[in-house]
């Protein structure tokens, strides 16, 4: 199913380029045709790569990974904001740190430096400094959370790069480049897609353009949420399941056991009864002997005087 149609992407203004004099001839295949001095973009691809690009962030965000959103054009910066934020995402909106990905590990020292100074304003380390140190570490402290707040869940390097405006952002696509980071981008005929591996060709100074290109990716990272939660708490029952079953393993062996252990009681005491019982039959064969011998004794003297 298409994330998006034709006609939104139209009525959003997707659909306008730049000027003919700025274009990049590496644009040539997006473009549908020129009116007035302007390139007009071909919506029919921008929707396919659309869907293209959307299916392979809900498979990043499915596997749990984050993607780092860039925007720091005036335009974009709001959208990009509240977009990133909707799903849980980094982003940059102010100013690209240099060597934000290339020397990451400076990066998460300024961000620690950060955490540290909210800590030792909470539990009072800073209540004996002058007024001019508290704000100085103040304003430290608000240039770090305009610049790095945004990032300060990012742990690791993102696994994806969005970026609003390929021209501005081009420092970050060098970077992402450099360490073998895919790169999304919305990318208008002024620019050059040959650095891009997910390329959206769509007008990137419009914000109407830019909040739906977002919306149908951010929609799809969301999906991707949901379904890695469906898979995580598939998995918990699917192990729940099994414990119980492994629970229920020794429980039934017990029960076995005390059933033959039941059984090899009560074995002796039937033992005896039925031991009684040729007892009884070879005692009741020697009565009945004793009487025929009693009896044979008793007719012997008849005989004799009968003789």
């Amino acid at each position: 199913m298409a994330r998006t149609n034709f006609d939104q992407l139209l009525e959003a203004g997707c659909h306008f380029g730049h000027l003919k004099r700025k274009w990049n001839p590496a644009m040539a295949p997006y473009i549908f045709m020129e009116r007035n001095g302007i390139h007009i973009i071909d919506l029919h691809k921008t929707v396919n790569m659309l869907d293209e690009a959307a299916d392979a962030l809900k498979q990043i965000a499915r596997s749990g990974k984050k993607v780092l959103f860039v925007g720091t054009k005036k335009q974009a910066k709001e959208i990009v904001a509240e977009k990133a934020a909707s799903v849980g995402m980094p982003y940059v909106v102010e100013r690209w740190p240099g060597g934000m990905l290339t020397n990451f590990p400076t990066i998460r020292k300024a961000v620690k430096k950060m955490a540290n100074i909210d800590r030792l304003m909470n539990d009072g380390t800073y209540s004996n400094l002058s007024k001019r140190e508290i704000l100085q570490i103040s304003r430290q402290r608000a240039k770090l959370e305009k610049n790095l707040g945004s990032i300060a869940d990012l742990t690791r390097l993102p696994s994806a790069l969005f970026v609003v405006d390929v021209m501005k952002e081009h420092i970050a696509v060098k970077e992402a480049n450099r360490l073998g980071i895919p790169v999304f981008a919305i990318v208008d005929t002024n620019s050059d897609p040959k650095n891009i591996d997910f390329v959206i060709p769509a007008n990137d100074d419009a914000k109407d353009s830019i909040d739906v290109v977002l919306s149908a990716c951010c929609a799809a990272i969301t999906e991707g949420q949901e379904e890695r939660k469906a898979e995580k708490a598939d998995e918990k029952a699917a192990k729940e399941q099994a414990e119980e079953v492994a629970e229920a393993k020794p429980r039934r062996a017990s029960r076995k056991a005390e059933k033959k252990e039941e059984a090899v009681e009560e074995a002796p005491t039937a033992a005896p009864a039925e031991e009684e019982k040729p007892k009884k039959a070879a005692a009741k064969k020697t009565t009945k002997k004793s009487e025929a011998a009693a009896e044979a004794k008793a007719d012997e003297p008849a005989a004799e005087a009968a003789e």
